[in-house]
């Protein structure tokens, strides 16, 4: 009986520390209230049709970036974490720069295109296979792909 008990411990406490994202947020919230709830965003950008969009990013080894709609009356719409396969989708060859950071936030990490030129965005996201999906950018700024790839972070070294 002791080992069930320690077992539903565990797990009330593993519930505990995960994030979930920002649970106590509702729709109609002030800007203020969401805020207060989440802290200071990360990033702010400018919405088609006058709203916000705030980015709270946990990385750059953060595995999740929450993004907080609010309409042009300051009042939030929506929030979703946006770094899963749906969004990854919507990425698209030629979105500007400025387009992919709305639609995924800030990235990782970020490195060099190479003989390609450009640079290269690395987001970590929520998966059991170690993956990361990575965005190739050209020197406009423009995405040139998308792909998944194995994260370097799970490499296992030998000696």
């Amino acid at each position: 009986m002791r080992s069930g008990r320690t077992w539903l411990t565990l797990l009330v406490l593993l519930a505990a520390c995960s994030t979930g994202g920002p649970r106590a947020l509702t729709v109609g919230q002030s800007e203020a209230e969401a805020l207060k709830l989440m802290g200071q965003p990360t990033n702010r950008y400018t919405m088609p049709g006058g709203g916000t969009r705030l980015e709270f990013a946990t990385g750059p080894m953060g595995r999740e970036t929450w993004m907080v709609d609010l309409g042009p009356d300051g009042r939030v719409l929506a929030a979703d974490q946006v770094l899963d396969v749906i969004n990854f989708r919507a990425v698209q060859p030629g979105m500007t720069r400025e387009e992919l950071l709305r639609t995924l936030g800030r990235p990782g990490e970020t490195r060099s295109g190479g003989r390609q030129g450009g640079q290269v965005w690395s987001y970590r996201y929520p998966n059991n296979d170690c993956l990361w999906f990575q965005v190739s950018l050209d020197d406009a700024g423009r995405v040139v792909s998308g792909t998944f790839g194995n994260d370097p972070r799970c490499d296992i070294r030998v000696r």
